[in-house]
């Protein structure tokens, strides 16, 4: 075995926040194109199911590269799949600004999918980093470097919007006018290049060391991040349980152990939480949040404001969270949000079930001076109870690329709706999520596996968690313009009652307690 340079010492929240800096990147790289939704379907002519295609490629890529995730985890280590990862984002980032055609476009943001995998790596790394007292709060940095990305996309997305309706002469000069969208996707190149730079900086997981068979360089690592028990102690349990854990030995190996007697609850939960997370419509609201805003009828650039509201709530209460998770535990952060985002999301079923859609011939006219909405006028006066109907009889009229042109203010013209509502049930459903759903799903995720398989059942259940993602992402405008926003509210608002019932009976505690402690419990009940 050959000699290793001992590691520059840096404390455990350190290494936890460079890590989670991936995961800013996934965030502000998924809000980014929230903005750019409307700019570029107007450039490329996109119909429904090109623009969901267009928003839900990362999530789609990410299905093939959670497949082999585990594996190079295993075989090259977190650090070295980490910083992989952070080449990724940076060329599909440079790749995405620069597309020329919508093709193009799409298989950049395909590529930069698989770099999405950065969450289950970074999650993985500090649940095997960070010492049990406090491995929730570090594993909750993952959750909040997303929603701080989210948060600075919509920030991001807002300021250019209102820099490219300007009349300063830099603006005209660097195109911020006509290319908007690219400068929007732009803003994502330059942390994705610091994060591939930070990454060098940290030092590999202990326990991929342990598995590898180099005790002496995991001690000097374990040394540096104050664990409950001193590094002899811990390299001793963690060989203890790699030995009773034949999974460990080998990919195959862990993959049939997760279905296993054994594992059979953390299976369970981990597959309960994975679906449910996304089921209950997160990604539809945060990847498409000002398209979301336009239909209630606030306007575009009311619509982007908006959306900076929904970033902000979002990074105030995952910190919440991060000051919770280790005091009051996972278990009731988890059951209350699940009954607050439920509740909510059936506010905005109410909301959008006693909307009305009219237009008068005034508007008509009004409107039709900036948008071309030429042969829409026998509509005026006429009563719409729903958008489903107001959209398919405009739809007879105009074209599709007309349609997504005027869409937003038509509908701020034609809805008749109780805002306060729909936007309560919205803004207590991204309360919801972020303090619970959001961040709880990864620091269970990093603490209900045996170190043998963590390799393995992170990325799977990651993966069945991404896949739930992209059919939300990618059938979300689809579903918006057939099936309405009220029974989709609806369907997001079932996902997570059914989430509680399931959660409600099997999901154990699990704060103050070792990786090893609570294999033993989940075995035993």
């Amino acid at each position: 075995m050959g000699k290793y340079m001992k590691p520059v010492s840096h404390s455990v929240y350190y290494c936890a926040m460079v890590v989670a800096f991936g995961a800013f990147i996934l965030g502000l790289d998924a809000a980014l194109i929230s903005g750019t939704i409307k700019f570029v379907s107007q450039e490329f002519a996109l119909t429904d199911m090109q623009v969901g295609a267009m928003v839900s490629a990362p999530g789609l890529a990410v299905l093939f590269a959670l497949m082999i995730t585990g594996y190079i985890c295993d075989r090259i280590g977190r650090k070295k799949t980490l910083i992989g990862i952070s080449f990724i984002y940076i060329f599909s980032a440079i790749a995405s600004t620069f597309a020329p055609n919508y093709e193009t476009l799409i298989i950049a943001r395909f590529i930069g999918g698989l770099a999405f995998t950065s969450l289950s790596v970074a999650a993985m790394y500090i649940g095997e980093i960070a010492p049990s007292k406090i491995r929730g709060k570090l594993v909750t940095i993952v959750q909040v470097s997303i929603v701080v990305g989210f948060s600075a996309a919509y920030f991001i997305n807002y300021g250019v919007l209102l820099l490219s309706q300007s009349d300063m002469a830099w603006v005209s000069a660097i195109a911020l006018d006509t290319q908007t969208w690219r400068w929007m996707l732009g803003v994502e190149i330059v942390p994705a290049i610091v994060w591939f730079a930070l990454l060098f900086t940290i030092p590999k997981s202990p326990r991929w060391l342990i598995m590898k068979g180099q005790e002496e360089e995991a001690k000097d690592i374990i040394a540096q991040f104050d664990h409950d028990l001193s590094p002899e102690e811990e390299v001793a349990q963690v060989k203890t349980s790699l030995k009773v854990d034949p999974a460990s030995n080998s990919f195959f190996a862990s993959f049939k152990a997760l279905f296993s007697t054994k594992l059979r609850k953390a299976v369970i939960v981990a597959l309960t939480i994975a679906i449910v997370q996304q089921a209950t419509g997160i990604n539809a609201i945060l990847f498409y949040a000002p398209t979301v805003f336009e239909q209630i009828g606030v306007g575009t650039d009311a619509a982007f404001l908006n959306a900076v509201v929904v970033g902000v709530v979002g990074v105030a209460f995952t910190i919440v969270a991060i000051f919770l998770i280790d005091k009051v535990g996972r278990r009731p952060l988890l059951m209350s949000g699940l009954i607050l985002a439920s509740v909510s999301l059936f506010i905005c079923h109410i909301g959008f079930k006693q909307a009305s859609y009219q237009l008068s011939a005034e508007q008509i006219s009004e409107i039709s001076q900036s948008h071309d909405i030429s042969g829409i006028e026998h509509l005026a006066d006429k009563t719409f109870d729903t958008d489903i109907a107001f959209k398919a009889a405009l739809k007879q009229t105009m074209s599709e690329a007309e349609l997504r042109a005027a869409e937003s203010v038509l509908l701020q013209n034609a809805i008749s709706i109780d805002v306060v509502v729909v936007m309560t049930g919205i803004m207590l459903f991204i309360v919801a999520f972020h303090y619970s759903l959001g961040p709880i799903l990864w620091v269970l995720f990093s603490e209900i596996f045996p170190t043998g398989v963590r390799g393995v059942a992170i990325p799977v259940f990651a993966f069945i968690s991404s896949m739930v993602s992209y059919f939300v992402q990618q059938f979300f405008p689809w579903l918006l313009n057939n099936i309405g926003a009220a029974d989709v509210f609806m369907f997001y608002a079932i996902s997570g009652v059914v989430g509680f019932v399931f959660l409600y009976k099997l999901l154990p505690e699990t704060k103050h307690k070792t990786i090893e402690q609570i294999e033993a419990e989940l075995v035993a009940s």
